[in-house]
């Protein structure tokens, strides 16, 4: 039997073969010779002798009947890979069905060996990852952070040059952190420059990365059709876009302008100082005011007008004002109250469970195709796609977030084709939420603080053929003191149970002015969401900010192969999807150095209306918001966003007009503080 942990192995120094040995014991898989690539079949011998040499573990290989690879091997070793182009899709669903075809963990790893050093190492890391998530006998097995085996796709491309030089030249154990500067890609004369912390955040790109491992495109059904899939996909990036605007009034900028005129020039540039290692260039930048053009991508089996987006575009806005779809083979569907969102964002995005992908299209990845292109939409200057075509990286181009803002907006006005919430859809009779607090330690009452902090991250298993040991970069990111909540409550009724529901959004647009509410309810980020048990009376609910329903703490989102990993039982099986999840140092915004008004929201909402019934107990359910709950539904039986996911009902104009008994507001202020400290454990 093959020990499962072996195949994390194969995660490191990705272009380096199979049988050179790695990890800190210097182990070497015995590949069978009849598993080598074509490069090194004639010198196998020779290779064998020299890396056994040097060797202190040898991992067995079982010699297996091995599938035919085919058109995977389509795409090169070296060049780019991105989920979002169809073509790129279909192989990965291949191999994916390949892994998950083993018939045990042995027969997992031969089929990785002998893959591995074939396939292109982008596709091959995604692949074997959504199988070691997804297979039964493998979810104790934790994925590592991508930044692991691909650095390259996250830092400065100045930092390998560096990097190459402190491994060659200093010992193991001496060696300094390489750091990097927080506005490398632009300076503060590009407007956007200002948000360069949030949308080149490793840990936010980290999430984006991971949130496509635990949902797939294409793959076995069983693996594509998670419960409410569609609707994740609306809220998980309804609320980065919230999350996104309110940086923005933070950095007194505008609400981001959704890219709804396809043929108008893009003003934003974008230069991302990235290299690919593996393709071996850098990755393209968009000039100013470059337009969408129709494709003509033949290697990538891409031909595609820009018309095709607008006509995909035009028969969603028809679903969505008619109320109803049309399924491939011809049935009429309705979109439903609340299941209809699910269908949308199913349309819309789309994987293999769109109801009608023929007519419906591929509106979601074709638009990141369209903007990854604008640079060389016919090859003629054999340019590779930018940053935007690759979920890796998409969410550090300013344009990520205009084409996000144009899907939400199609959400949106599906949303407001249904029915709104009456007063009773949001009461709790008997249920009156007095007062609300939150307390940082040290800090004011209902004032949050935020700084910027510096942390290191390993990038040595991702450096191929360079001296072995740990190599570090140090880098900056937004941080907040933690805090806790102090909720009072008053049930007027018996021993029962609610679901707390806590938000925050910016007090005042970009004006300065007060939100109508129809604006406001957009610009709502959820915080958390708990289930509560209320005695008769008085309660009074605390909460820290590190339970957070949404995050992740840092050590999962950067987490390390031999470190942060539970010992065993349900925890450890758990941990592979818990590493999806929002990361924790970027749960509140950024602020103002003057406090940047917000209003905190809280509700207690009758968990008898919000319950699904089913065991929840033993599973990583703490970043549940954006991910949901492994193999289970989703722990809420309520439309996602909910109570800001609808129009306001009749003579709702301002928040004050929408809230209910149950409902509590309470203005608090984020003080930045541009102070830079280390984060603690690190020299």
């Amino acid at each position: 039997m093959a020990n499962k942990e072996t195949i994390l192995l194969l995660y490191q120094r990705p272009l380096e073969p199979s049988f050179v040995p790695r990890g800190d014991k210097k182990a070497a898989f015995d590949v069978p010779e009849n598993y080598l690539a074509d490069r090194y079949k004639p010198i196998g011998v020779q290779l064998f002798n020299r890396f056994n040499a040097d060797a202190d573990e040898k991992i067995p290989v079982k010699k297996i009947t091995l599938p035919e690879l085919g058109e995977i091997l389509e795409l090169g070793r070296h060049d780019n890979f991105s989920l979002f182009i169809p073509k790129h899709r279909r192989l990965a669903g291949r191999l994916i069905n390949i892994f998950m075809g083993m018939r045990n963990v042995d027969e997992l790893q031969s089929m990785a060996i002998y893959a591995r050093d074939r396939v292109n190492p982008y596709m091959f890391n995604y692949c074997l990852s959504v199988a070691l998530l997804h297979r039964k006998d493998t979810q104790d097995i934790d994925v590592p952070s991508f930044i692991e085996s691909f650095p390259d796709k996250y830092v400065d491309s100045k930092v390998f040059t560096r990097a190459r030089e402190e491994a060659t030249v200093v010992p193991d154990g001496s060696r300094m952190p390489i750091e990097i500067p927080i506005d490398f890609t632009a300076s503060n004369l590009e407007d956007e420059h200002r948000l360069a912390y949030f949308r080149e955040d490793l840990g936010i790109n980290l999430h984006h990365w991971h949130w496509h491992l635990v949902y797939p495109f294409d793959a076995d059904i069983r693996i594509v059709q998670k419960d409410r899939r569609g609707e994740l996909f609306y809220y998980m990036h309804q609320q980065i876009i919230a999350r996104y605007n309110a940086e923005r009034l933070c950095n007194q900028l505008a609400r981001v302008k959704r890219f709804i005129d396809w043929r108008k020039p893009i003003q934003e540039a974008y230069f991302p100082k990235l290299d690919s290692l593996v393709a071996s260039r850098a990755y393209p930048s968009r000039v100013s005011n470059q337009k969408l053009q129709d494709l003509r991508r033949e290697q990538d089996q891409i031909r595609a007008d820009v018309d095709q987006l607008e006509r995909w575009r035009d028969r969603i806005f028809e679903a969505i004002h008619s109320g109803q779809i049309q399924t491939e083979n011809g049935e009429i569907k309705t979109l439903g109250e609340f299941d209809g969102i699910d269908t949308l964002g199913n349309m819309i995005e789309s994987s293999i469970i769109s109801p009608n992908r023929t007519f419906y299209g591929d509106l979601h990845n074709m638009g990141h195709v369209f903007l990854s292109y604008i640079h060389d939409p016919d090859h003629r200057h054999l340019e590779s796609f930018g940053v935007i075509g690759d979920s890796t990286t998409a969410m550090r181009d300013p344009i990520f977030y205009r084409w996000h803002a144009y899907i939400d907006d199609m959400c949106q006005e599906f949303k407001a084709t249904i029915p709104r919430y009456s007063v009773n859809d949001l009461n709790y009779d008997g249920v009156t939420v007095q007062s609300i607090q939150c307390q940082s330690k040290d800090g004011k009452a209902n004032e949050l603080n935020t700084f910027w902090q510096q942390s290191d991250v390993d990038l040595s298993r991702g450096m191929d053929f360079q001296p072995r040991g740990s190599v570090f970069v140090r880098f900056t990111h937004l941080q907040h003191q933690s805090f806790s909540y102090s909720i009072n409550v008053n049930n007027s009724g018996g021993q029962r149970q609610g679901t707390c529901r806590i938000f925050i959004a910016p007090a005042q647009d970009e004006r300065g002015n007060p939100w109508s509410f129809r604006d406001q309810r957009g610009m709502f980020i959820e915080l958390d969401k708990f289930v509560v048990n209320l005695r008769p009376g008085q309660n009074t609910i605390t909460r820290r900010s590190t339970e957070s329903s949404v995050t992740i703490p840092f050590g999962r989102t950067f987490r390390n192969l031999d470190l942060n990993r539970p010992t065993g039982g349900e925890a450890l099986e758990q941990f592979n999807f818990c590493g999806c999840g929002w990361p924790q140092h970027m749960l509140i915004p950024k602020g103002t150095a003057e406090g940047f008004k917000c209003h905190l929201f809280v509700m207690i909402s009758d968990y008898a209306n919000d319950r699904v019934n089913q065991d929840n107990s033993g599973l990583c359910n703490d970043s549940s918001s954006y991910c949901g709950i492994k193999d289970k539904l989703y722990p809420d039986r309520r439309s996602m966003g909910y109570p800001f996911d609808r129009l306001p009902r009749d003579g709702v104009q301002v928040l004050e007009h929408f809230l209910t008994p149950n409902m509590r507001v309470q203005t608090v202020s984020i003080r930045f503080t541009n102070r830079t400290i280390l984060r603690k454990g690190q020299n």
